[in-house]
Formats: C-alpha cells, structure tokens, sequence
C-alpha cells in the first residue's frame, strides 16, 4: 500500500486534486468526513463536547450544531485546542482503521485529504506529503465568489489557517491550482504516473 496526504488551504483545490486521483483507482479517506462520522448522535465524542462546550452546542434532534460549535470556538485558540484533544483522537483511530481497510489490496495508493495536516498529523508515516496550492489572494476571491462568503469571512478563514510558507516547507509534491482546471489535471496525472512508478519499484 501506498498511503500519500493531500493537504492544502480552503478554496486551493484540494477536492478537486483527490477527486482526479479517485478516477485513476485511489483510495481517497476524507478526514473531514471522518469527523463528520465521529460526531454522529449518540457518539462519545459527541457527548464529550456537549459537556465541554454546553449542551446548547447540540440541536434538538440530538446532531451536532456546527455554526452553533463554531461560533463558540473560532479565533479562541485554548478552545479550538481543546475541541481538538476530543476530536483528533478519534479521527486518529477511524483512519487507522480505514487505512487498514484499504491496504487489504497490497497495490492500494491511498490518499488521506486532510486540511489540518500540519497541526495534527505532519510526522505520520507517510510516503509522500502533496500540497494543493494557489496563493492567498486567488482563494480569498474563489471563497466569496464561488462560496458565497462576505470578504470578513474570507479573511477570517484564512487568517485562522496555518500560513502558505509552513504547508509548502513539509510538502513533497506541490500542485499549482492558479491556473486551468486543465493544468490542475494535468500535474494531478502526472503524480498518479510517478505513484505507479513507486509502485512498481517496491
């Protein structure tokens, strides 16, 4: 098995990047999916941040209130601290555990799409670390343009996340997403080529 991280900051292009490699054959683990999972009603996790940040954090149907969790955490970094040491550990364990689902095919290539690489994960085993990147500015304006964010939001996004130069000083791979779709492709499937180059030597 060959198990990659895919990181990159908001609006970068990074599902764009795991969607292409999914096409060729990978195995692509979503960590924001897997959160998502691990937050279901009736989880412990779930439980756990009802009592550190207030039952009004859970919606009457028994679901995680997220603008609700986010509001409450956002720009208080002892609080997203603290959120993390109830999340990350089970985010840690279900992704263990679909890797070693995935790795049931010895000739796997298994991409884990992680935004918080660098503040959770960055010293895990892995093979190679692929950046999806495009300046600040750009994916500033593809937030309020193609998702609908005020330019306060934006900011607040961006400000909030790891700076550009420490995602690129960890990546092995980074993938210019400034351009076409068609140029993103296209760096895509060559790294897929040189993955089955990896594959093929090992």
């Amino acid at each position: 098995m060959t198990l990659i991280a895919l990181t990159g900051g908001i609006a970068s292009g990074k599902s764009t990047i795991a969607a292409r490699l999914a096409s060729h054959g990978a195995v692509v683990v979503d960590a924001d999916q897997i959160v998502r999972d691990v937050q279901q009603p009736g989880s412990p996790v779930l439980d756990a941040i009802a009592r550190e940040f207030g039952a009004d954090v859970i919606t009457a149907d028994g679901a995680l209130d997220r603008p609700a969790l986010a509001s409450r955490v956002f720009g208080d970094a002892e609080a997203v601290a603290r959120l993390n040491a109830l999340v990350h550990p089970a985010v840690r364990e279900e992704s263990a555990r679909r890797f070693a689902a995935a790795s049931a095919r010895p000739d796997a290539v298994v991409v884990y799409d992680v935004p918080l690489l660098l503040e959770a994960r960055a010293d895990d085993p892995w093979e190679l670390i692929v950046v999806a990147h495009a300046p600040a500015g750009l994916r500033r304006s593809r937030m309020i343009e193609l998702r609908g964010m005020s330019a306060d939001a934006a900011d607040a996004r961006l400000e909030a996340q790891v700076d550009d130069e420490r995602r690129l000083a960890i990546a092995d791979v980074v993938i210019d997403t400034a351009g076409t779709l068609e140029h993103t492709l296209a760096q895509t499937d060559r790294l897929w080529e040189r993955l089955q180059g990896r594959e093929s030597a090992g």
